[in-house]
Order: structure tokens, then sequence, then C-alpha cells
């Protein structure tokens, strides 16, 4: 047995990660620190680049992504948490070099050269730096450390998988100069393998000082166009017809990807708020996402596609032929970017302006006749329906709470009087209700032409839902609300 006296080596390739000059607190820290800047600016990155996503599926991958990299942060803040200092070690400076390299990534020639930047180069880099911590430090000292790098190690395994299969689609060369200015500034953080001393100006978030702009407009899927407006055929048969309802609640939800492809500009757009505002906005951003993907689904359910049904947007600039976005294979040239223009960052008052409308208005007006449909869905005997309305009521409930937690600072942050934000929400709920009522009522005065090419597409749309999954209550559901807005 070795004495007091007997030196013990540190195994081969270990990493001690006491230093003295750090007190109690191990090197760990500082690492934690940094890759935690670098997760927040791979979800800042992907919410600058990911409007250029076209495709369906690769939206609701870059939207799980926002998610996923708000999770991976959740995981180093907790354990920085967890050494001495507690929270106090949080949202601590780390070094400029690290902003250098996320802006050297962002300014990509192209889309494509972005995606390979964003997954493949930098994300590539910080698996292998978890990778490395996680070979060199003591298995057991730090295990929690440890822990926690291999579950955002899986993260990263599921983004390297996103990639290839996205690359198996729409193959591309990193453009070579790009990508040696990354790894200059890789090199430059040593690889992003030990901790970077803060010396002078410390880094500011991802993108803030750089010329970078979102695009104005958001890319489609190839065959969004919708073929007929069915809305004024729902909206005159909504409070009468149970099966326009689930018609409805199935095409209005494929239609949230919208607010998602949107959500990307709020996170991107304020980088001074806390931490924990992009956190609930990641995940709000994810479950509108979801739901989206979940109205679609329940479509696909019933042999109805995108190029069937169409992908509408929110704003009716872009329903025009000019104005509709192109598809992804266009972006794969520096040439295409300015085709989709690009937008001026979200001013505070806008961020504030627009969680108010989605929060206070929107989510809260919805609740009565989502209830409704989520009723009369089961008692017809659609049960997915029924359970496509129902967890969308759960997840609208938190956002709900986000907008009453988030709108105080927002208004702080655009200097504007929030005190009666409830009152006011109630009273544009009751607006916008009475003006989606007059409308109409002015629709119904309108005559319904059978031979109407609208109109028959949306009887033809009943008609296939119909004989997939009939409802039992079709000829029995009593009326319901109208659409609040």
């Amino acid at each position: 047995m070795p004495t007091t006296d007997t030196p013990v080596a540190t195994p081969i390739g270990r990493e001690v990660l006491v230093d003295p000059a750090l007190g109690s607190k191990p090197k760990t820290v500082v690492r934690l620190r940094d890759w935690e800047y670098v997760e927040r600016a791979l979800q800042r990155l992907i919410a600058g680049w990911g409007r250029y996503f076209a495709e369906w599926e690769d939206k609701v991958a870059i939207h799980r992504q926002i998610w996923e990299q708000a999770e991976c942060v959740r995981r180093l803040r907790e354990r920085l948490a967890q050494f001495p200092g507690s929270i106090h070690n949080l949202d601590q400076p780390v070094a400029q070099q690290l902003e250098l390299l996320a802006n050297t990534v962002l300014l990509a020639p192209t889309h494509q050269d972005a995606v390979d930047g964003i997954y493949q180069v930098l994300n590539g880099a910080l698996t292998a730096s978890y990778l490395h911590y996680v070979e060199h430090a003591h298995p057991v000292h730090d295990a929690p450390t440890v822990a926690a790098l291999h579950e955002i190690i899986s993260v990263k395994e599921q983004q390297r998988l996103w990639l290839r299969d996205y690359r198996r689609r729409y193959p591309h060369t990193i453009d070579p100069e790009y990508r040696a200015a990354i790894k200059r500034e890789l090199a430059a953080c040593g690889g992003l393998l030990q901790a970077l001393p803060v010396e002078g100006q410390p880094a500011a978030p991802a993108g803030v000082n750089t010329d970078f702009r979102l695009p104005a407009r958001p890319a489609y899927p190839a065959g969004s166009r919708s073929k007929y407006q069915i809305m004024p055929c729902i909206d005159a048969d909504f409070t009468q017809s149970v099966e326009t309802r689930r018609l409805f609640w199935c095409y209005g939800y494929l239609r949230e990807m919208n607010l998602a492809m949107d959500q990307l500009c709020w996170i991107y757009d304020s980088p001074d708020m806390p931490w924990a505002f992009h956190q609930d906005i990641a995940r709000h951003l994810w479950d509108e996402s979801r739901h989206g993907d979940s109205g679609y689904s329940r479509l696909l359910d019933f042999g109805i596609t995108l190029r069937d049904i169409g992908f509408q947007p929110y704003d009716e600039a872009l329903v025009d032929a000019p104005g509709m976005p192109l598809a992804a294979p266009q972006f794969a040239t520096a040439d295409a970017i300015p085709a989709l223009g690009r937008r001026d960052p979200t001013t505070p008052q806008q961020l504030y302006d627009v969680v108010f409308s989605i929060g206070m208005v929107a989510e809260t007006g919805h609740f009565a006749v989502k209830r409704e449909a989520y009723e009369d869905f089961q008692a017809g005997g659609d049960l997915e329906s029924a359970e496509m309305m129902i967890f969308d009521i759960i997840d609208e409930s938190a956002h709900v709470q986000y907008a009453h937690q988030w709108l105080p600072a927002l208004a702080a942050r655009a200097n504007i009087d929030n005190s009666d934000y409830r009152e006011r929400g109630a009273q544009e709920r009751q607006r916008r209700q009475e003006a989606h009522l007059r409308q109409l009522e002015e629709a119904a005065q309108q005559p319904r032409a059978g031979d109407d090419p609208a109109y028959l597409f949306y009887q033809q749309l009943l008609a296939i839902m119909r004989a997939q999954h009939p409802l039992s209550n079709a000829a029995t559901c009593p009326p319901r609300s109208p659409k609040p807005m």
C-alpha cells in the first residue's frame, strides 16, 4: 500500500481539473461557460438560416432542433449552477474569440454552405470537444458533467443523422474558402478543447456585430399554392357542420407551421432578452411546428397531401404568383438568397405586439371552440382527431402563460405601458370576433353556386374524410360556436 508520502500518478490521458488559480472551482466551470455560449450560438445560427428551408420535413426537423438546442443549454446551465457560486456562475463573460468563430459560421456565402458550416464543421468540432472531455475527465469525480455531456452528444448524433439524410437529397460541397475560414477560427479557439481566457472585450451574442439579416419571406414547399380558396366555404358551414369543423382543424393546424417560421425571427431578433425567454420561445416554436405537423399528419391519415390542399401563408401578400417563395433546391446558389429579400430586425415594439397578439388574443380566444371540437370528435368516434385537439389545448395553455410571464419584460424593453394588458386582450378578442361575425353575415348573403370550383373542391375534401372515417354524430351534432377570428 502506498504511504501518504508516495505520489500517485495520474492515469495516462486523464486531465486533472483542479486549478489553484480558480480556488474551489474546477476548470470545468469555465469549460461549461464556453460550451453554453457555442450551444446558444448554434441556436441563433439555426434560427438565422432556418427560414430558407422549404420542404415540410426539413422545417419540422429544424424547428425541433431549436428546442433541442435550448435543452442542450439547459443541461449545461443546470450543471454550472451546481458548482460553487451557484446561479452566479451563469451568464458570465466568455472569450470574444468564440463570437468571431460563431460569426464566421453565420456569414456563409449560401444557404447550403451555412448548413454544412453549422452542422458539419461547428457542430462536429463541438461534439469532438465533448467527447474529448468525457475521455479525459475523471469518470467518478465528475460523473454529473459526463452524464450531461452524454445526453447532449445523443442530441448531436440525431442532428448528424438529419444532415446525412438532407445531403442525400441535396448534395453539396462546402465552399473551400468558407470552410477554411471556420477552421482558422476553430484553431484560434484551440479546437474548443480547452477553456479560453477572457481578455479584453467579451463575446457578444452571435450575429449582433454583423450585418446578417433574416430573409423577409420564408421558403415554402413545392406545391404549396392552394388550388382553391376553401376558407369562405369552411366559414359558412363552421357552426352547423361537425364534418366541416374536422376539416378546418386539420387544415388550420397545418397552417400553424407559419407561426413557427415567424418565431425564428423572435429568437434571432431578441439577443438582449434573458435566456429563460429564449427557452420558452423555443418550446413555443417547437409546439407550433408540431401543431402544423399534427394537422398535416391527420390529413395524411385521410389520404390528403400538401399538394392536394396547399399550404396557405398567414401573410396574404405571399399568395400571389410574384410573392410565393421558391422551393429549396433553388437556394443552392448565392443568387437565390436575395430572391427572398432581407427583413429589418424585429423592433421591441413589434415583438411585444406579436407576443400580445398570439398569447392574449389568438390563443386565448380559441379555447372554447377547440374544447367543443374535442368533445364532438370524441362523441363522433374519431378519437384520433380528438387526440389532435386535446394535445393542442394542453400546449396552448402553456403558451398563454408564457405571454403573461414575458409581456411585462417585453413592455419594459419597448418602453410601453403594459398595466392594462388583460383588459386590452379581452377588448381585442371581442373586436376581432365582432369583425369576423360581420364577415360571416356578409358571406351568408352571397349565393353559393354548386358548380363553383372552390365549393366542389371543399365538398370533395369532406367526402374523402367521410369515406375514410365517418363521424357517427354528423347528422345529430348540435350547432357550435363560430370561429372567433
